[in-house]
């Protein structure tokens, strides 16, 4: 065995600090407040992301800010006598 097994194995002999009596309580509290954070992150993201949506089309169906086509034929210009 090398030292460092025995440091390990003397470790593991000795007996175990105790464990709180409400740990898993509130190990389970503290995800569920994790897991809600989580939640109202993503639904803020997914409304800001749909209101940036949103005004993206309103403001493309009011300004049309893509380029006119050109005309697809071009009248020569008039003669004049």
């Amino acid at each position: 065995m090398t030292p460092k097994e025995d440091r390990v194995r003397r470790m593991m002999d000795t007996p175990h600090p105790p464990v709180p009596p409400d740990l898993a309580r509130r190990a389970a509290a503290r995800g569920a407040r994790i897991d809600y954070r989580r939640r109202v992150t993503r639904r803020i993201a997914l409304l800001t992301l749909l209101a940036a949506v949103t005004a993206l089309l309103a403001w493309l169906a009011v300004a049309s800010p893509w380029p006119q086509q050109a005309p697809s034929v071009i009248a020569p210009p008039p003669r004049l006598l």
